[in-house]
């Protein structure tokens, strides 16, 4: 599914304007991002949770060129689907 049918299947469930569906829908990731940005964690019951994983710096390898390049620290996110929803998935 992409954004906009999002938007629209939000619009027309809720009879709302496009703008007013994609402005709730800005609303929530700008919050989740927020949210993860502060290293803390999100937990949607039903669904599964959001959180970050923090790497640290380390060398690595340019494949192209061979030539070895330190990579610096990083945050990645990272979803783990509730039980509910791996239950849901594999009754389809």
């Amino acid at each position: 599914m992409k954004r906009s049918e999002l938007e629209k299947d939000l619009a027309d469930k809720f009879r709302l304007q496009p703008q007013q569906s994609e402005q709730i829908i800005d609303t929530i990731i700008d919050h989740m991002t927020e949210v993860l940005q502060k290293g803390k964690r999100i937990e949607i019951r039903g669904f599964g949770s959001f959180f970050t994983k923090s790497y640290k710096p380390y060398s690595g390898r340019n494949p192209r060129t061979g030539e070895t390049v330190e990579v610096r620290p990083k945050k990645l996110p990272h979803f783990r689907p509730s039980k509910e929803l791996i239950k849901k998935l594999n009754e389809a």
